[in-house]
């Protein structure tokens, strides 16, 4: 038997990658690209809209992964990589564009306040992303810690949407805009906690499907607003849902004493 014959070892094996997971990351990357370049152009609502085009291609991509059972440890960074362009960079240089950079018109402090505010978002998309793929195995899979950066990003553009959409410009809120972009940028790498929507149940109560159709109609007939309205109220569900835990947590530690303390009477008594 010749060596050309003889069976191949299964280290030896051509390494290759998981085709269909990975073009749909590509499409996602692609989408945040295009909209980086569309807000160059001055084509607000393409970009907005680009961004939301990779949050499409973002959610599906993971799901189909697992139903043809192609997941891979290079899919798991290549999709971040394509998160850092499409919910980091692309997000951040659409409000720089649009209205950060006129803050420079006012003063050149303030315009370089803008860009730092744009950089400081992209910075933290970057350690959100890098935070959750090192937490991703011991991590509350019901909760996110911190915004997630497609949130992030959906937030700032759908506010540019609106903005557009009412006629207004960037310069016109440009007092806004970079407290808004620094408070959705540390909303990232916060310790807040956002329910993250993978684990969803089998069933769930009645006002859900109530508020599931709302949202849609919503969505239908004014899809800048009610997506502002949206992610507005997602992001101020990460500090209602904390204090409600860590209320949650103090009355269960509260009980836990008192059923100790009163143990510890009786042990005494008898």
């Amino acid at each position: 038997m010749t060596e050309s014959n003889l069976p191949r070892a299964p280290d030896d094996r051509r390494r290759g990658i998981y085709l269909l997971p990975n073009l749909l990351t590509t499409c996602a990357m692609f989408a945040g690209y295009y909209a980086i370049v569309a807000s160059i152009n001055g084509h607000w609502v393409d970009a907005c809209v680009a961004v939301f085009v990779a949050a499409f291609f973002d959610g599906i991509d993971g799901r189909v992964a697992r139903l043809t059972n192609t997941q891979s440890a290079f899919g798991v960074q290549y999709d971040s990589l394509s998160d850092l362009i499409s919910f980091g960079l692309a997000p951040s240089l659409i409000m720089y564009n649009w209205s950060l950079v006129h803050l420079k018109d006012i003063n050149p402090m303030l315009g370089k306040l803008g860009w730092l505010a744009a950089f400081l978002y992209a910075a933290c998309a970057a350690l959100r992303l890098a935070r959750f793929n090192v937490q991703v195995a011991v991590q509350d899979k019901r909760f996110f810690q911190g915004l997630a950066s497609p949130a992030a990003a959906g937030a700032l553009v759908s506010f540019v949407w609106a903005v557009e959409k009412m006629g207004g410009d960037g310069g016109g809120v440009r007092w806004i805009t970079p407290v808004f972009t620094v408070v959705v940028a540390l909303a990232m790498v916060s310790n807040l906690r956002y329910y993250s929507f993978k684990a969803w149940p089998e069933k769930v109560r009645f006002l859900w499907a109530i508020l599931i159709v709302l949202m849609i109609a919503g969505i239908a007939l004014n899809p800048p607003l009610a997506l502002v309205a949206i992610f507005f109220a997602y992001i101020l569900s990460g500090p209602i849902m904390t204090i409600l835990g860590i209320r949650q947590r103090r009355a269960q530690h509260a009980s836990g004493s008192r059923t100790t303390d009163d143990d510890d009477t009786q042990d005494h008594d008898q």
